[in-house]
């Protein structure tokens, strides 16, 4: 029996999503917090299947009710943030009937296509992992949907790190020429918030926002600048007070090319080292990006590869 989500069925998905979704464990309070609480849910967009009062798979369909930014409610896009069936009924031709709802309920209020799973704020991963979930990867193919692009995730081991002492000269250099680099200030917030959402994405505006509203340690938060205003900027534990996720990180494309990256990159490692913590991981970049390279040459090494995936629904 396929219905939607009820009171007590977060205990039956927790369990199912650990026992399916191996690679990506959760626990109750992410789902609360990623899910229940998420400004854009939708009790009818979490899809189960019940077996002998069992949850043997589900599906999360989500459309935008709350704006990231201004009153753009992107009204065509819908998101599939994650599915799952148990094991024992993966050839029950459960997945595609939750799936089938799914993209009703996405198609219903109004979206034209849907993505896997590149949904802002609260996505648990970017995509599908093909290595690691090759039959979901198969599903999703088979359900219509095609690959857009492939992000990758990255770490860096921070055991051993050092300051480069290139990396200081550099940052001597930029500062005699009128650059600054230091922790974010209160006074700099909203210039910086407004920064993240005009050259980057509304979403880093909103993670720093909402990150320092949650208790994140504003010294977390570096900036660069050139006279008095922010060109650049990097944090950590930004997202869901996980210390060692380093990012959102950026510099405006008119300041590249002079190593600002580098030293904010590098800033942001020496704090964390600072704070004993062991490594530095993210979630999304694309190793061809300038991003990608910088963090390929400074010691992060890719771990995960990921495919944002898009269907059509105008046709289906």
């Amino acid at each position: 029996m396929l219905r939607t989500f009820q009171n007590g069925d977060e205990l039956g998905i927790v369990k199912l999503w650990n026992e399916v979704l191996i690679h990506d464990p959760i626990n109750a309070n992410r789902f609360r917090n990623q899910i229940l609480l998420d400004a854009n849910f939708d009790p009818k967009g979490l899809i189960v299947a019940v077996e002998e009062g069992a949850i043997v798979g589900a599906v999360l369909a989500i459309t935008r009710k709350l704006p990231m930014e201004g009153t753009n409610l992107e009204s065509d896009t819908g998101w599939i943030t994650f599915f799952m069936v148990h094991p024992q009924y993966e050839r029950a031709n459960i997945g595609h009937q939750l799936f089938e709802q799914a993209c009703d309920y996405i198609k219903n209020q109004g979206a034209e296509k849907v993505y896997f799973s590149s949904y802002a704020p609260n996505y648990f991963v970017p995509g599908i992992d093909e290595d690691r979930y090759p039959k979901g990867y198969a599903f999703l193919l088979k359900e219509g949907f095609r690959k857009l692009y492939s992000p990758v995730a990255m770490h860096r081991a921070l055991i051993d790190y050092v300051y480069p002492e290139q990396i200081n000269e550099l940052k001597k250099q930029r500062e005699s020429e009128g650059y600054s680099f230091g922790k974010v200030q209160d006074g700099d917030l909203y210039e910086l918030i407004q920064f993240a959402n005009v050259h980057f994405n509304p979403d880093w505006g909103r993670a720093i926002r909402e990150g320092i509203l949650m208790g994140m340690d504003p010294a977390r938060v570096l900036v660069a600048k050139n006279q008095d205003t922010i060109v650049g900027f990097a944090l950590y534990g930004g997202y869901e007070g996980i210390r060692e996720r380093f990012g959102p990180f950026g510099v405006d494309e008119r300041e590249q090319g002079k190593g600002l990256g580098k030293i904010l990159l590098h800033d942001t490692l020496h704090e964390m080292r600072k704070q004993s913590l062991q490594g530095a991981w993210f979630l999304w970049t694309s190793e061809k990006s300038a991003a990608g390279h910088l963090y390929l040459k400074n010691g992060f090494q890719t771990y995960r590869k990921f495919h944002v995936m898009v269907k059509e629904l105008i046709n289906n």
